[in-house]
């Protein structure tokens, strides 16, 4: 049984969040606009300029619950927590790992092969999804390539060859993007590689953004079972990066966040006019367009699926904790090998 909490996010400029008995309520210009049961909620994350009342930080601190800023466009910027928790000797056998070789090379094929069987998994949908003769095998094609890429990980024996053949197959996925999109609507969001710092189309945009909130689901989930998320052994470690993280999220990437992608555009859910281009050619997702992705976000966490290794339906936002969980029992040394989500 799981009680799957929600992410409050504050996207209005110049929001006013405070406490209020036990909710969190939400004004703007001294006018209440929401108000949830602090109960209901994980976290509180706020885009731009958004006020936090001091007695809020503390609740939410004395609760575990994290309150996180990010920049108007969903970058991060900071992050308040109360103590941490966990075991200390979880996170001593964290860093013991970090110096194995041998582990780190191990736990790091296995991410990548999670991230490269998800994408080819996206890509052979497509393909029977496919109107176009051509288109189709194209893509199946490319999902070939993504298999060579999966026995080729296999094989590798450096940490930077490794890291060499998911770079090689994400050139593959995201090359193989335009055809997954509705040919109608190519025109307006075509998509001619992975752009990123800024993005450089919607397509970038859209992702961009949907990693920022995946990436602050990954970090809480690593933080709720006690591992540390800045120590990876898959990203390098660098101050003020939660590699970890980045390692999580590798094998979601695809599931979580592309797929979402691909169906609010081929549906129709965003249009070109949820999106403001910039001076120097930057590509962001406006204030409607950022509500609608964050409303499909957490609409999608809320659906259910049978999980592959503990055979139980499970709330897809409850996937990035399960696997956390799995994490920490790799590095204990409880299961022999870090085994990724992935999907059929």
């Amino acid at each position: 049984m799981y009680t799957l909490l929600n992410t409050l996010y504050v996207m209005t400029p110049h929001a006013y969040a405070h406490l209020e008995n036990a909710t969190v309520r939400i004004d703007v210009e001294r006018e209440k606009k929401l108000q949830v049961p602090l109960h209901h909620l994980s976290s509180l994350v706020c885009f731009g300029n958004v006020m936090v009342s001091p007695a809020l930080m503390h609740r939410l601190a004395d609760e575990g619950k994290s309150l996180v800023f990010l920049d108007d466009n969903g970058r991060f910027k900071a992050r308040l927590e109360g103590p941490v928790a966990g075991n200390i000797l979880l996170r001593q056998a964290q860093h013991r790992r970090a110096a194995d070789g041998t582990f780190c090379l191990d736990f790091a094929r296995s991410c990548i092969a999670g991230k490269i069987k998800n994408s080819r998994q996206v890509l052979l949908r497509a393909a029977r999804e496919a109107e176009d003769a051509a288109e189709e095998q194209a893509l199946s094609r490319i999902a070939d390539d993504l298999a060579a890429s999966l026995r080729a990980l296999q094989d590798t024996n450096d940490l930077d060859v490794t890291r060499g053949v998911e770079g090689e197959a994400a050139r593959n996925y995201f090359a193989a993007m335009n055809y997954v999109l509705k040919p109608q609507i190519r025109d307006q969001f075509a998509f001619n590689g992975r752009t990123r710092r800024p993005p450089l189309d919607p397509v970038n945009a859209l992702l961009s953004f949907l990693y920022s909130m995946l990436m602050n689901d990954c970090r809480s989930a690593l933080e709720s079972v006690g591992l540390d998320p800045q120590l990876g052994f898959l990203h390098v470690v660098r101050p003020g990066r939660a590699a970890l993280a980045l390692d999580l999220m590798e094998e979601f990437r695809p599931y979580l966040a592309d797929r979402l992608a691909l169906t609010l555009l081929n549906r129709g859910q965003l249009s070109p006019g949820d999106f403001d281009r910039r001076e120097g050619g930057a590509v962001l997702l406006n204030e409607k367009g950022r509500k609608a992705v964050v409303i499909a976000y957490q609409e999608r966490k809320q659906e259910e699926l049978l999980h592959p290794l503990i055979d139980s339906q499970t709330p897809i936002g409850v996937l990035p904790l399960l696997q956390a969980r799995f994490m920490a029992r790799t590095i204990r040394g409880e299961l022999e090998s870090y085994l990724p989500f992935t999907i059929k």
